[in-house]
């Protein structure tokens, strides 16, 4: 059965959701296939200027800056309890399209879901560029994929009509947020959901499979 999530590096919720998804699954006894498609929350974003996020928020966004400040404070303290480290004053904000082609190059082999929990990591905990070419074929290495075939894939503009095809696709499904979750092609979850709204949604799907 597969699953398929929309989301954004970027997404502090995405990452939340993706942890949730996964203790949902070590508890349904079926097999399952995830399969991650890319969404911009911030598709204006440059490549070449990484900026704090707390500016983003607050230029961008519109948000004052000591609310945006406590909202990531909430948002890290939930995530504590998900095992996940967030710290959003070290996290760049990026573009993220070079990403997400980082990822469909991971599908290809074999290792798109290690290389999306390592992407999700880069951002949130380790405070990396994941705009930056150098960066994204380290972190491909860190997975166990080939290094030197990321890079290239990432300098040569691989996979970037598979990025507007997912793009092209939420707009379809109407998916005006992230993450959001398709199961078996039919049911949709949309945002970070506890554990056994994804199992109920689970044993649904294949119940009427």
């Amino acid at each position: 059965m597969t699953i398929d999530v929309w989301s954004d590096v970027m997404c502090p919720f995405c990452y939340m959701g993706d942890a949730l998804l996964g203790q949902a699954l070590e508890r349904f006894p079926h097999e399952t296939v995830t399969r991650y498609h890319a969404f911009q929350l911030m598709p204006d974003l440059p490549s070449d200027k990484p900026a704090n996020v707390l500016d983003i928020l607050e230029k961008e966004k519109g948000f004052p800056r000591e609310q945006a400040a406590a909202m990531n404070a909430q948002v890290a303290e939930r995530g504590k309890t998900l095992g996940l480290d967030y710290r959003f004053d070290t996290a760049l904000a990026v573009n993220t399209r070079d990403a997400h082609r980082l990822s469909h190059f991971a599908a290809e082999h074999g290792s798109q879901t290690d290389v999306v929990h390592r992407l999700f990591k880069a951002f949130f905990t380790d405070g990396l560029n994941v705009a930056d070419h150098d960066v994204l074929a380290d972190l491909a290495a860190d997975t166990g994929l080939d290094r030197a075939a990321a890079l290239t894939a990432l300098k040569n503009g691989d996979y970037d009509d598979a990025v507007d095809a997912d793009i092209r696709q939420a707009r379809e499904l109407r998916v005006t947020g992230v993450p959001f979750f398709v199961i078996d092609g039919k049911y949709g979850v949309s945002g970070a959901q506890p554990v056994e709204a994804f199992l109920q949604a689970l044993d649904t799907a294949w119940s009427n499979r």
